[in-house]
């Protein structure tokens, strides 16, 4: 077992996590992370080997989310900078298998015959769902780590014809409302849950959480005033943001993002709570080495773009790129974060 490893493991044990989610901010403050962001895009050199391996046919590039939804844009985005730089010899073919919050993704790649063809995107239900669900008998441990390609942000979204404009207003709002104030999300047990969780305890709410297969069918729902609130990413609610239809309530970020300055965090209203998404490509369970070098070489290609480095600044996405044992070890503190948070919310004993 590495140092980084080791460390990670120890920090767990000594109860790194603060109340509610620190996220990948305590990732940041841990020996794994802190030791700068140039050290990290090193650890990337040198662990990029080289493969002699070259990919035979169409590559399947799942994705455990609806289309619309941050997954679903950010991963063919990633197929059109592979496409435009002829970074691959094989067109990578994007897939959604949203159902059962990723379940069906999850399996798809655990049982697929031909493991060294085929990707994943994930986010955080890459642990939440086979945490809520251990009958599948999902070890994420298995799967390839190939790219950690950013981590993602939540803002707590209204409609402008709400009439709100500040989360003092929306906590009174719903309030008032009790179970009738709906907040839509995507899957069960997932992200946006756990946000709505955090709120309803933090505030005293009872907002009524309605799970949908992606973040762009959730954003729809805002957008059409079937739901009154929203915690979709920055790239799923951009285009109502930028037609005045969405307006930015709170930010659940360690730091104001620079795309919606006016926009406060929850440390600034005295609540200890930041929580982001992983956006990680990882390979099926049974991979080759020679593969998943190949895939690690590819995607750090990607993450180096301007293309991406442009999406990732247009987006309010962060994070340095990391992938082998370093996402290895990002993955087991997660892992145990998330299952705090899932038994404390009741969703797992």
């Amino acid at each position: 077992m590495n140092i980084n490893k080791t460390f990670m493991i120890l920090l767990l044990g000594i109860g790194v996590f603060t109340v509610a989610c620190r996220s990948t901010s305590d990732v940041r403050k841990s020996a794994v992370k802190s030791e700068t962001s140039s050290q990290e895009l090193n650890q990337t050199d040198k662990e990029a080997l080289v493969s002699n391996w070259e990919p035979e046919k169409s590559i399947e590039f799942v994705i455990m989310a609806g289309k619309g939804g941050g997954a679903d844009k950010m991963a063919r985005f990633m197929q059109k900078i592979i496409e435009k730089n002829n970074l691959s010899s094989q067109q990578l073919i994007p897939i959604n298998k949203p159902n059962d919050s990723g379940a069906e993704a999850l399996q798809y790649l655990k049982n697929i015959e031909d493991k060294n063809h085929t990707i994943l995107v994930t986010l955080n239900s890459f642990y939440t769902t086979p945490l809520r669900k251990p009958e599948l008998g999902i070890d994420i441990h298995s799967f390839a780590p190939i790219a950690r390609m950013a981590e993602d942000s939540f803002v707590l979204w209204v409609h402008k014809d709400s009439g709100i404009t500040n989360l003092e207003e929306f906590i009174q709002a719903a309030k008032k409302a009790d179970d009738k104030w709906l907040m839509a999300g995507t899957g069960k047990g997932q992200e946006d849950q756990i946000i709505t969780n955090f709120l309803n305890d933090t505030y005293n709410l009872k907002i009524s959480y309605l799970p949908f297969k992606g973040g762009g069918a959730v954003a729809k729902q805002l957008a059409g005033k079937q739901v009154n609130s929203t915690v979709n990413n920055p790239s799923e609610a951009l285009d109502f943001y930028e037609q005045g239809i969405f307006v930015p309530l709170a930010v659940f970020t360690a730091e104001r993002l620079a795309r919606f300055p006016d926009t406060p965090n929850f440390q600034e209203k005295g609540q200890d709570f930041d929580y982001d998404m992983q956006r990680s490509i990882v390979g099926s369970p049974g991979m080759s080495k020679e593969a998943e070098v190949y895939y690690q070489n590819l995607f750090k290609k990607v993450y180096e773009s301007s293309e991406w480095q442009n999406y990732m600044r247009d987006k309010s996405l962060k994070g340095n790129i990391i992938f082998g044992d370093y996402l290895k070890s990002y993955w087991e503190f997660q892992e145990q974060k998330h299952k705090q948070l899932l038994e404390r919310t009741g969703e797992i004993k």
